[in-house]
């Protein structure tokens, strides 16, 4: 893909350097390789076969254009008369021979009014192709996230096992003390059991993650991978209307705009056809019996063009008035899809800060004192496994809210074709 392109997204769509950085965020240190989401979109740019067609498209429009900007080619004929006949006319005596050259003279300024149609064409494919390019980054960008979110989830559910192992130890003690039952003993066994198996499905789901998100640079190999960022910056808040001005100079709208133009140059090419062109020919005719040659010309018009040309102008102006209609339309569903993304992205930030400041400590503190007072036996089994269950809820409830964040980020960015995302690193994380 050429590079204003890749500016453009890498600009636009990365949730980016905000939260897809250097390291340092909430990532697993292995000696997988690791991927970022600036090279995700990097090897997608170039490696991605849907967007390697947008050079044949072009290439298609560009050859257009070249043919659309020739003149009316020269044609030769040659007409032979009085030949195969009857009577006087048999044999080849009689005949008359006629080589003569023809073309047309296009009148009304034709063939500047299709080079502006076909360089409207090109403009609008520009926009088409920046427009479908956000849409591909776009879905790779959330495919990032959700596998990301994942990452996370993984991580969870060590700490889930850690948890129960800890926890069902505690309960073997104090069994052994005769303070607890043996159910108490299995049960614990089997939490810990069911945490293992939580493990291994978030570990396939992942697998299947990494897969699909392949995918989008051509790679079948399987590779063992892991993503690096941070699913923690949500990056800088915008008002709702500075997003929407901005959906108004996005390649969606230019789309539209670049149509307009390409109607408007085929409503002048329509035009022009009101002007008949002009035909000539121009030869030597020779007859056989008397060997004499003299030269024969020509020329035609149409007539009554602009009558017969006039529904066919009626026609690109219709297109042309649907153009407006269809971008008003457009325009109101974007401002719904901005809204709703906006909405979200903003609820769900706040429940991230009410989980992160406000109930995952209080929560871990809860678990330290239950955690405390069971092995005391002041408090019951039951006791300690909801602390335990209530935390690590909590705790998916803050992947889920961050992951949704950054989802309905993308959406807005690949909307707005610009970027909301906080340049700095940010390197808050939570365990």
């Amino acid at each position: 893909m050429k590079k204003p392109i890749v500016s453009l997204f890498l600009l636009a769509c990365a949730v980016g350097s905000a939260w897809a950085n250097d390291g340092g965020t909430e990532t697993f240190k292995s000696p997988k390789q690791s991927l970022t989401l600036k090279s995700v979109l990097q090897k997608t740019l170039e490696q991605n076969p849907q967007l390697h067609q947008f050079d044949f498209q072009r290439q298609t429009l560009e050859s257009l254009r070249e043919t659309s900007q020739l003149k009316p080619g020269v044609e030769f004929g040659v007409d032979l008369e009085n030949i195969a006949g009857s009577g006087n006319a048999q044999g080849e005596n009689n005949a008359e021979i006629t080589v003569a050259l023809s073309s047309v003279i296009e009148l009304g300024d034709k063939r500047q009014s299709r080079l502006s149609v076909m360089d409207a064409r090109l403009e609008r494919f520009k926009f088409e192709q920046q427009a479908q390019t956000l849409d591909i980054l776009g879905e790779v960008t959330v495919r990032f996230i959700q596998t990301l979110g994942t990452q996370e989830e993984l991580r969870l559910s060590k700490e889930a096992i850690k948890l129960a192992e800890s926890f069902y130890k505690v309960v073997k003690k104090r069994a052994e003390r005769g303070a607890a039952s043996d159910a108490e003993v299995m049960r614990a066994k089997a939490q810990l059991v069911q945490s293992q198996v939580q493990e291994l499905s978030l570990q396939q789901k992942l697998l299947r993650q990494q897969v699909a998100l392949a995918r989008f640079w051509g790679d079948t190999s399987r590779k063992d991978f892991e993503l690096e960022g941070n699913l923690y910056a949500f990056g800088s808040d915008l008002s709702f209307d500075t997003l929407f001005e901005k959906v108004k100079r996005s390649p969606s709208l230019q789309v539209f705009a670049s149509e307009m133009r390409l109607k408007q140059a085929e409503i002048r090419l329509a035009k022009t056809e009101n002007q008949a062109d002009f035909s000539w020919q121009l030869g030597v005719k020779r007859a056989q019996d008397s060997r004499d040659t003299s030269l024969t010309a020509g020329f035609s018009m149409p007539l009554f063009s602009e009558s017969r040309n006039k529904s066919r102008v009626n026609a690109a102006l219709a297109e042309s008035n649907s153009v407006a209609y269809r971008r008003t339309d457009h325009l109101l569903a974007l401002h719904e899809q901005v809204f709703n993304a906006f909405s979200q992205r903003q609820q769900h930030i706040t429940v991230y800060r009410k989980l992160s400041e406000a109930v995952i400590p209080v929560l871990e503190n809860a678990l330290a004192l239950t955690r405390d007072a069971y092995e005391r036996g002041r408090l019951k089994y039951q006791d300690f496994i909801a602390a335990q269950q209530e935390l690590l809820a909590a705790k998916k409830q803050l992947i889920e809210s961050a992951r949704s964040a950054l989802i309905n980020q993308v959406i807005i960015e690949q909307l707005t074709a610009e970027s909301i995302a906080d340049y700095g690193y940010s390197r808050k994380t939570h365990r």
